[in-house]
């Protein structure tokens, strides 16, 4: 019987190289670099905003594959990445006649205090691109209890990384046609059969459903995973990437 793949997920990178670069090091220690070499690495999103190196995050990223042939990657979208890709236009679109100006209205009673964007392309553009980009006129984030970066996202070190100043459409043209592609091929959920689960009770064999914040709880699950897998852009908000008290609880962790 063949050893099983091991999986290693990876959360919020946040613009923040080093520490990944230190994380994909140590990781490679712990687990032992033949494990390693073979693993299922499941990146769960939020690789923008707030730290300086957005971009040398994304080049990080690319290059997995050619450096780690053996591996299995994926990379999942969260509500960050969301944003910066909607803001670049490289959301698929909401399909049934639809534009996502139909998506603001739910939330349009938030666009002046978070300074929605209102530059070139944002006729066409998705809530999340429009509140990624914009410029919030409260300057304190009571919840976290520190400044905001540019927009609610902390999007202002992603545009600097690019070489532009926030909530310019300059964006559009400075970020390279290989991170479009990487921001467009984003998953919003990974499934992986027969993922081996350490429990008080011995291994058991699961099924994993990896998605940045969580399913919602009160919904099934099937028709959750359906529109995920679908990227449906037309929920202006999708709960699954951005949602906290709604989404399931994160289970425990057995080390």
């Amino acid at each position: 019987m063949s050893r099983p793949r091991r999986v290693c997920c990876i959360g919020d990178v946040h613009g923040y190289i080093s520490k990944l670069q230190n994380l994909w090091k140590n990781l490679e220690t712990h687990i032992g670099p033949s494990d390693f070499n073979s693993a299922i690495i499941i990146f769960l999103g939020d690789y923008c905003d707030r730290g300086p190196n957005t971009r040398e995050v994304i080049d990080f990223l690319i290059s997995l594959p050619t450096k780690y042939p053996n591996q299995k990657h994926v990379f999942l979208s969260g509500n960050h990445d969301l944003g910066f890709a909607a803001f670049v236009g490289v959301l698929p679109e909401p399909g049934g006649g639809l534009g996502f100006k139909e998506g603001w209205k739910q939330y349009e009673q938030n666009e002046e205090r978070e300074g929605w964007f209102k530059g070139d392309g944002y006729e066409k553009m998705h809530l999340q691109g429009r509140r990624w980009g914009g410029k919030i006129t409260v300057k304190f984030n009571a919840a976290k209890g520190t400044e905001y970066k540019g927009s609610i996202y902390d999007a202002a070190p992603t545009f600097e990384s690019y070489g532009v100043a926030h909530g310019s459409a300059d964006l559009v043209k400075a970020v390279p046609d290989h991170h479009k592609k990487f921001l467009a091929d984003m998953l919003w959920v990974h499934e992986e059969d027969e993922v081996c689960v350490e429990t008080n009770d011995g291994i058991k064999h699961c099924k994993l459903i990896a998605v940045h914040a969580g399913l919602e709880r009160g919904k099934k699950v099937e028709e959750q995973l359906e529109l995920l897998k679908a990227k449906d852009t037309r929920v202006p908000k999708v709960e699954a990437l951005s949602g906290r008290k709604n989404v399931w609880d994160i289970p425990e962790v057995i080390i």
